[in-house]
């Protein structure tokens, strides 16, 4: 790690065994308990898990997301992106760094919350569901590394790997239905992507994410450098299924917002691209208060 600052239900996880600890199929009968959630001890390994760098592919992990229809339709009936997409992606990071750096109480409250959104939502026990919103979690983190920081080693993608492990167990997928290695990881993502099938649902949300009308003046004066940045990391065939218009114009000030990112993130002190994640919990936090009273 380095120390620089800065349609179908989806294929199983290969390299998993079939059976769950009680021997019931992992990804059939009620939905598994989750497993205590692990404090990442490792400096080097936290400090690449605050890193803000994976906040530029946030747009692209939701639009993977409800390239499933059950996920698309389960969003747009239980969700408020047209007023408040900017609020929407403030809570997906606040669960993302609860449960991946944060303490058990901060990993506790995040999960009740995302248990409290997805209870009147249809599929949200699906596990195979679960399993691909926290896969393109991970993939679009390291993917934003890839374009924007410092791309990952071999060894340090699998320790990244495990350690979003409790993102996938936090939405009730079972311990062993997470990847064991990133050549699983890999081999899973490769099978489901041509299984995607992008609906009406998800057309409908993508036009409330990235042509916000409610949003707040500076987001929306962001929203020109988030599409490019959005759609320019999508996979070729699905940014043909949501019908975006990509050509070589395109592609040269995607490659040319990309480069203006990687030289602004180098001026970046470390310290400053993990700011976001302790402010995002304390602004969890406080959220949590005024539900209990």
């Amino acid at each position: 790690m380095t120390r620089r600052p800065g349609g179908s239900s989806h294929p199983r996880p290969a390299g998993h065994g079939d059976r769950t600890a009680d021997g019931r199929g992992a990804t059939g009968g009620p939905r598994a308990s989750r497993p205590a959630h692990g404090h990442v001890a490792d400096r080097d390994l936290r400090r690449w898990l605050a890193d803000s760098t994976p906040v530029a592919a946030g747009g692209r992990a939701i639009l993977l997301q409800i390239a499933d229809p059950v996920v698309a339709a389960g969003v747009r009936r239980h969700s408020d992106f047209a007023r408040r997409p900017q609020q929407r992606l403030a809570h997906t990071l606040m669960f993302v760094y609860a449960v991946v750096i944060g303490t058990e109480t901060d990993a506790a409250v995040a999960t009740a919350f995302v248990d409290r959104a997805h209870r009147p939502v249809e599929g949200a026990d699906d596990v195979d569901r679960q399993r691909w919103v926290a896969a393109t979690l991970f993939d679009s983190a390291r993917r934003a590394h890839e374009l924007f920081g410092d791309p990952l080693s071999p060894d340090d993608a699998e320790r990244v790997l495990a350690a979003y492990a409790p993102i996938a167990t936090s939405l009730r997928v079972p311990a062993d239905g997470w990847f064991a290695s990133v050549a699983s990881f890999d081999v899973y993502w490769g099978a489901t992507l041509p299984s995607l099938h992008v609906t009406d649902d998800a057309r409908g949300i993508v036009r409330d994410l990235l042509h916000p009308r409610f949003a707040p003046l500076w987001v929306r004066t962001a929203m020109p450098l988030v599409r490019i940045v959005t759609v320019g990391m999508l996979p070729d065939a699905l940014r043909t299924a949501y019908g975006f218009a990509w050509g070589p114009r395109e592609q040269r000030r995607f490659r040319r917002t990309v480069a203006l990112v990687r030289c602004v993130r180098s001026l970046v002190p470390g310290w400053a691209l993990r700011l976001p994640g302790p402010l995002l919990l304390r602004a969890m936090h406080r959220i949590a208060a005024r539900y209990a009273h």
